[in-house]
């Protein structure tokens, strides 16, 4: 099939409904913004007195791939992750290090930003809010509590009343007497155990800011409220974060917001599933106990990976694994599920992304073209094309309709992905069938080829994978050719494939094989092609 124009396939025209799993009603909604064209999305960030490990990555690479999601669907999308800067833990981290706590602070932001520059993530947030920029905003707000009667100081502290609060616990879903807890240290300032702090009254060298109310600083719940409605506004789209922040931290931050400005502070809260240490719930290293299930908090939090359990830094994980292997690793089950991981699955993505790779390598070969200099529609409406007859076209057509479906059902990117697999198998059958790696193939078929290819960069764009070559894989140029080191390399290679083709030739399979297999042993893989023999490394 040969033509000028581009090649047209089926797809969903106008605009997409998507529908999300809100937990404050526990059903799957139609998305309707507050404002038709826009979306705001409030992700909780980390408390930053820890290197970040894995867990601090999911909600980030989720609500990454929401955003790019929405935009490719024509939303403008405003999306701010923020960074608690002042909390207990942080203090008592400070203290331990004999160090201020704005330091200790600005440390772990740093490594924060770092993971999240790795995954992807942080060019493609709009507002990164630290509680300590938002003091002001936050005595005000707790000063509007007071005076419209839902918040009372005591001995310094300011704490919001519950009992006054009309419907909480809608969120978590429990009622008042499934919530009740001792109440603390401060249990005798508070007019009831539920009751909790929204400023605290500053200990003796604690950091501390004046207040109406005497020094202190803000407690955790009030941050985000306070910056949430500062950057979306008071009622926003998407409040997202992890199935442990329903209780109490959502539920709270519900309670002040609307209280004080009576209306509701989000459309659809959004809750991902936490990161087990394994398939079955248990710490790391430890005894497993039951299995999780989606939206079972308590099975989760049995097996969350967290600090305090000892979690590898994800900055040391980076050493061991390329981002783009966690990164697919982490789209690769809905959002709501819990995460199972361990280093065994990781290299089964790892394992599972090789055939993309090969994929693009094969590309290179018969376009003479780089996968990664494919410019396909960046917005959903630009990539509905016509179908043609092209049986490859038309399949190709089917299977993004099939992706746009799973993204469109609560943003299901592990059936997305199960789709790009799919694809894949489309691009290189097709190759085959043709015999585009041999002779002189068709110059219509190849155009046939470059179209599925550029339908699959279209969707993997819209997760944000394979955004840029990696350096260590070659795809059909030599990316480091200024290198000696990378030039010495492939001089060696060459010898080697040299010395193996003319063994094989000479029929002496003991050392064609002996070859193929050291090589393998150090992560170097042969393929043989009708074109010669192709190398790889980093498998």
């Amino acid at each position: 099939m040969e033509q000028n124009s581009r090649f047209i396939i089926l797809g969903s025209k106008g605009n997409a409904m998507i529908r999300v799993y809100n937990t404050l009603t526990k059903t799957k909604e139609e998305f309707q913004p507050v404002n038709p064209g826009k979306a705001g999305i409030y992700l909780c960030g980390p408390t930053v007195y820890k290197p970040s490990h894995i867990g601090h990555m999911v909600g980030p690479v989720i609500f990454d791939a929401i955003k790019r999601y929405l935009v490719y669907n024509g939303y403008e999308v405003t999306f701010v992750i923020n960074i608690t800067d002042i909390d207990d833990k942080l203090i008592a981290e400070a203290n331990s290090r004999n160090m201020p706590m704005a330091a200790v602070a600005e440390e772990m932001t740093e490594d924060y930003m770092r993971n999240l520059d790795a995954m992807g993530v942080r060019a493609n947030v709009d507002h990164f809010p630290k509680a300590t920029e938002y003091i002001r905003q936050i005595i005000g707000f707790i000063t509007d509590l007071v005076g419209k009667g839902f918040a009372y100081p005591a001995d310094g502290d300011v704490y919001l009343d519950v009992v006054k609060v009309s419907g909480y616990g809608k969120l978590s879903h429990r009622s008042l007497d499934q919530m009740q807890g001792e109440g603390g240290s401060t249990a005798g300032q508070k007019r009831s155990l539920y009751d909790f702090a929204l400023w605290k009254a500053a200990k003796p060298g604690e950091p501390s800011w004046d207040s109406p109310w005497g020094n202190g600083r803000p407690g955790w719940h009030i941050e985000c409220s306070v910056m949430s409605g500062e950057l979306l506004g008071k009622t926003f789209d998407i409040h997202g974060g992890g199935l442990d922040l329903v209780f109490p931290h959502h539920e709270n931050e519900i309670a002040q917001s609307e209280s004080r400005n009576g209306c509701p502070m989000a459309k659809y809260w959004l809750h991902n599933g936490l990161m087990q240490a394994s398939s079955e719930v248990g710490k790391v290293g430890g005894r497993n106990t039951r299995e999780a299930e989606t939206g079972d908090l308590q099975s989760q939090e049995a097996g969350k990976i967290s600090k305090s359990k000892g979690s590898r830094a994800f900055r040391d994980l980076l050493e061991e694994f390329d981002p783009e292997t966690i990164r697919f690793f982490l789209l690769s089950s809905h959002y709501r599920r819990p995460i199972d991981y361990s280093v065994e699955r990781l290299n089964e993505v790892a394992t599972g992304l090789e055939t993309f790779y090969r994929f693009f390598r094969r590309y290179a070969r018969i376009t003479g073209e780089l996968y990664y200099s494919l410019e396909p529609p960046t917005r959903r409406s630009d990539g509905d094309y016509e179908p043609k007859t092209n049986e490859l076209v038309i399949a190709i057509a089917e299977q993004r309709n099939r992706f746009l479906e799973a993204m469109d059902d609560d943003f299901n990117t592990g059936a997305a992905i199960g789709v790009l697999f799919d694809i894949l198998r489309l691009l290189n059958k097709f190759a085959d069938d043709n015999k585009l790696e041999s002779g002189k193939p068709d110059p219509a078929k190849i155009r046939v080829l470059k179209h599925g290819a550029n339908v699959l960069r279209e969707l993997t764009t819209t997760l944000g994978l394979f955004r840029e070559m990696p350096r260590e894989k070659s795809f059909g140029r030599n990316t480091d050719a200024d290198s000696d080191d990378s030039e010495l390399v492939n001089k060696l290679m060459r010898l080697l494939i040299e010395l193996r083709t003319n063994a094989r030739q000479s029929k002496d399979f003991a050392v064609a094989d002996k070859i193929r297999k050291d090589l393998a042993a150090i992560g170097i893989t042969l393929e043989d092609r009708p074109t010669g023999t192709e190398w790889t490394w980093g498998t």
